[in-house]
Order: C-alpha cells, then structure tokens, then sequence
C-alpha cells in the first residue's frame, strides 16, 4: 500500500509514495553505514556548519515549507510557519552546543583509590526514526540534530500506522 499525501480539508490526494523494495531498504542502510563512516568522523565545527546551513534553508524558504506543512497537515500557515522556525532554531541549538554537551565528563568514584571513572560520547551508527505525520518537520529535527551532532547517520521512516488517517476538519 503506497503513503498518501491527503488534503485535510478537500480530501484531496496531493501525492503519493511507494513503500520501499526490500532491496531499497537494503541500499538504503548500505549507504546509511557509508555515510555514518566519514561523519562519526567529521569535526563538531563542520557538523555544525551543516547543521546551520539546515537551519538557514529551513528560514530562508520558511513560506515554502510552511505552505507544505498547512497542505499536508492542516495546521493553520503561522501554526506551520512556527513549526519551520523552531526547527531552524533546533539546528542552531545543537551547532551551538553539541560539542560542550558531548564532552568527556568525569563521574565520581566510592575511593579514589579505585582509580577514575570517565563518561565518554561516542557515535553509535545508523539511527532508525520511524516518525508520525502531524508535526513533519519538527518530529524530524529534534531526533535528527543531536543524531547529526553526535556523529550519527539517520534513516528516516514515516509511521505506516498512521498513514492516511483523516484529520476533523476546522470551522
């Protein structure tokens, strides 16, 4: 069964979308793991710069993506105008602070004679977010940028169980 953009209020259907082959879920964690192998590498400036790039484009095209998020979802255009900032603002949040959260951090010890005990950050893989409908942007941004920020690839999956759920139409 394909995903199905739908109009709320006209019940129109805007787009559609196969699910994926199996052999695309396969390319798909393949070039996830690639990925995942040169950023876990990539330095908290240049995951930064990225991040805020993302926060620039989701501002500079705020009108655009808002337009989507009131078409798809329903949501009044300053509810989805809103939601496209915050999510710039997420962004900006980790390219900010994401190296300061991460840093190594000492844990106390019962006797020091036990030695030093050292909370380390280090980036997993792939992380898989299967996210619902009604806040597409922000569902997205904030599992992706500290995702993105510690090191992690993402592989993003819409939540099938919610797929063409009708939504109560606004007076």
């Amino acid at each position: 069964m394909a995903y199905a953009t739908t109009n709320p209020y006209t019940g129109e259907v805007l787009a559609t979308f196969p699910d994926a082959t199996d052999a695309e879920v396969q390319t798909a964690l393949t070039q996830a793991h690639e990925a995942y192998e040169s950023w876990r590498e990539t330095s908290f400036a240049e995951r930064a710069r990225i991040m805020n790039a993302a926060a620039a484009i989701l501002r500079r095209d705020v009108d655009k993506y808002a337009l989507l998020g009131t078409l798809e979802m329903g949501k009044l255009f300053e509810e989805s105008k809103k939601e496209v900032i915050l999510s710039a603002e997420i962004f900006e949040y980790y390219a900010k602070f994401a190296e300061e959260l991460l840093k190594p951090e000492s844990l106390p010890v019962a006797h020091p004679s036990e030695g030093k005990a050292t909370l380390v950050h280090e980036p997993l893989g792939i992380v898989l977010a299967i996210e619902p409908w009604n806040f597409p942007f922000y569902q997205v941004v904030r599992i992706i940028a500290p995702q993105l920020s510690a090191g992690n690839a993402v592989l993003l999956k819409h939540a099938s169980n919610l797929r063409n759920v009708p939504l109560p139409v606004r007076p």
